[in-house]
C-alpha cells in the first residue's frame, strides 16, 4: 500500500470490495476526454485517491515516483474535471471520464500517447 495512505478511507465499502488491486494496493486509472473518447493518460489510484476523485470531482492520483497523492492540474493548471468514473468488469481498471483543461501529459502534449504508433507487423503488414 502507498505509505501515505491512511489505514481507513472514506471510500464506499461496496466500491472498495469491488476493486482488485495490484501488490502495491493500486489500480490503473485511464483518463479519457468525456466528449470525444480521446485517451489522455494512464495513472494509478489507491482507495484514498479514488475517494478523493469521487468526492471532489478532480482527478486525484497516487504518484509512484513521488510516493504521494497529486491532483491533476494543481501545479500546472491543466485541471481534470471528472464527469464519471467506471470500474471494468474484472474490477482491476478504472476509466475516469474527464473534461481536460490544456495538455494532459507532463511533456506538454495533449495526451500521453502523442508520441506516435509503434510499427505493427502482422500478416497484412509484414516487415
Amino acid at each position: 500500500m502507498p505509505s501515505e495512505q491512511p489505514p481507513t478511507t472514506g471510500l464506499d465499502p461496496e466500491v472498495a470490495a469491488r476493486l482488485r488491486r495490484n501488490a502495491d494496493g493500486l489500480v490503473p486509472a485511464i483518463a479519457q476526454q468525456h466528449d470525444t473518447g480521446e485517451v489522455l493518460m494512464l495513472a494509478w489510484m489507491d482507495d484514498e485517491a479514488l475517494h478523493r476523485t469521487l468526492t471532489t470531482g478532480r482527478g486525484t492520483y497516487w504518484s509512484r515516483s513521488r510516493n504521494a497523492y497529486w491532483v491533476k492540474g494543481e501545479t500546472s493548471g491543466h485541471v481534470q474535471h471528472v464527469k464519471s468514473v467506471a470500474l471494468d468488469c474484472d474490477g482491476d481498471t478504472l476509466l475516469v471520464r474527464v473534461d481536460q483543461e490544456g495538455p494532459a501529459c507532463h511533456t506538454g502534449d495533449r495526451t500521453c500517447f502523442d508520441a506516435g504508433d509503434l510499427p505493427l507487423h502482422t500478416e497484412d503488414r509484414p516487415l
